[in-house]
């Protein structure tokens, strides 16, 4: 493709005949004919790139208009992220014809699988793009990041729409919106689950992340989209306010749960494989038998509800659909029954809403106690540790703090902090040796929770040059524990 063709289409001046081949924001990645963008990061000026870029072959860099771009053309913009991700739009092509995107604090990453599991048994061709990786129709997952850089994004898009692929749901971190990871396609309705702590290592306070969140709102998504807002009994201002924000841009409001409008949540009952659900909408009452624990898990499957039915799918299929969806991976799943008969469940909750939620979900099926373990991340937010550990202590019968990925900082600190939280807690370093002293303790009607790593495959020890990842999966990892309880108790 040409430049100039597609810099007409994303509305940039320019008409150099020079072929396009390719994009890429990583000067190892470009071959002749490239175009790079050169972003100045928090750690990275990809400025300092420029000249090694243009070396290796790159036609046009995109970067803004005081950096040197000698030997290619420059393509000038104060905010060159967007002026990349609007360029790289009109190069990878085509894309599938329903995308939707869902952002909030927790929950993501169960929506866009639950709204994917739904179109799959509605006959569509369908994927998801998010924490787990790139869910394929086949349900095959290749392994990536809440929101991968723009050109791995717009790459899997089109890629998928070759497959065949017609339906697409992504994840919308704060990170990705406000770095303009996912921009420049049409995307027909945005998901909003809830909004507390979290990535205050990033974000200066929680104004300056909402806003991040609104920007799939205010400009991500397309004219006269349809914004799925959940409204729980107790929700928070904040996701009144994203009401506001979808009002403001003219979107069709759909809003999702006990305060619902369009999908009311009228009951909801524990039931000993999941919870039945009284839902009314468009005037009709239907009861649904969800085949997941917790009221957390309620949400995400009603707001995935709402995205199917904003993209066309009949209410019939929809609701027979949200009654046979599957557990997502590292979400409240089952990781193993202990030797004495206590089910060991495994949640990537990593923020104390998140957790709170997490043991909520459990607690009306523990007859008697709930056994938490759990850690916080290093060079994350510290100022969620505490409250970390004040929502296990306050809802949890035994706490034991342990390591979650403590990068470059001191294990002993990040578990001192956790436990200013819940000083009655127990402290074990080992992750292995926590999750084995915690279903070595359970009873026959106890529970464990084991949160913070979910589907993560790995214990991420040191930083920079000297970071290192290690085997490590939750799941796996109890269900080791277990055999070997059971073994020594043979």
């Amino acid at each position: 493709m040409k430049l100039a063709k597609l810099c007409a289409a994303a509305g940039y001046p320019g008409n150099a005949d020079i072929n396009v081949t390719g994009f890429a924001i990583d000067n190892r990645k470009v071959a002749p004919g490239t175009v790079f963008g050169a972003f100045q990061g928090s750690q990275v000026n990809g400025e300092d790139f420029i000249d090694a870029a243009i070396e290796s072959g790159a036609v046009a860099v995109v970067a803004r208009p005081g950096a040197k771009v000698e030997g290619a053309i420059h393509i000038a913009d104060d905010t060159p992220r967007r002026a990349f991700a609007a360029l790289a739009a009109q190069y990878f092509t085509p894309v599938p014809d329903h995308i939707v995107a869902v952002t909030g604090t927790n929950g993501k990453t169960s929506t866009v699988e639950m709204t994917r599991q739904i179109w799959r048994m509605a006959g569509e061709r369908a994927a998801s793009i998010g924490t787990l990786g790139v869910t394929t129709p086949d349900e095959s997952v290749s392994t990536g990041l809440t929101t991968p850089d723009i050109v791995t994004f717009l790459s899997n898009l089109s890629g998928l729409a070759r497959e065949g692929v017609t339906h697409v749901a992504y994840e919308a971190s704060s990170h990705g919106l406000s770095q303009y990871r996912n921009e420049g396609v049409a995307v027909e309705a945005a998901g909003f689950t809830n909004f507390s702590r979290d990535h205050l290592d990033y974000h200066a306070d929680m104004e300056e992340y909402f806003a991040a969140k609104m920007r799939l709102f205010d400009e991500v998504v397309s004219d006269g989209a349809t914004a799925v807002v959940w409204m729980g009994s107790g929700e928070s201002g904040w996701n009144a306010r994203v009401v506001e924000h979808a009002s403001k841009r003219g979107l069709t409001i759909m809003t999702v749960g006990e305060q619902g409008e369009a999908i009311r949540l009228t009951k909801r009952e524990p039931t000993q494989l999941g919870q039945s659900l009284t839902v009314e909408h468009e005037g009709k009452n239907r009861t649904i038998n969800l085949p997941l624990i917790g009221a957390y898990q309620v949400s995400n499957a009603l707001t995935a509800a709402g995205l199917a039915l904003a993209t066309g799918i009949d209410a019939g299929l929809v609701w027979d659909a949200v009654a046979r969806l599957q557990p997502v991976r590292g979400r409240l799943e089952r990781a193993v029954i202990a030797p004495s008969g206590a089910p060991v469940y495994v949640d990537y909750a990593h923020t104390p809403d998140a957790l709170e939620a997490a043991i909520a979900a459990l607690r009306p099926h523990v007859d008697g106690r709930l056994i938490t373990v759990f850690g916080a991340g290093g060079d994350r937010d510290h100022g969620k540790r505490a409250p970390m550990g004040e929502a296990a202590a306050k809802a949890s019968d035994v706490v034991i703090v342990t390591d979650d990925n403590p990068r470059g900082e001191d294990p002993a600190e990040i578990r001192r902090q956790v436990l200013a939280g819940a000083p009655r807690a127990r402290e074990v370093g080992g992750r292995r040796e926590a999750i084995l002293a915690a279903i070595a303790e359970a009873g026959a009607d106890d529970i464990v929770l084991v949160a913070g790593k979910g589907h993560e495959t790995g214990q991420i020890i040191g930083s920079g040059e000297n970071m290192r990842v290690l085997p490590f999966d939750d799941v796996d990892v109890a269900r080791e524990c277990a055999a070997e309880i059971a073994r020594g108790a043979a």
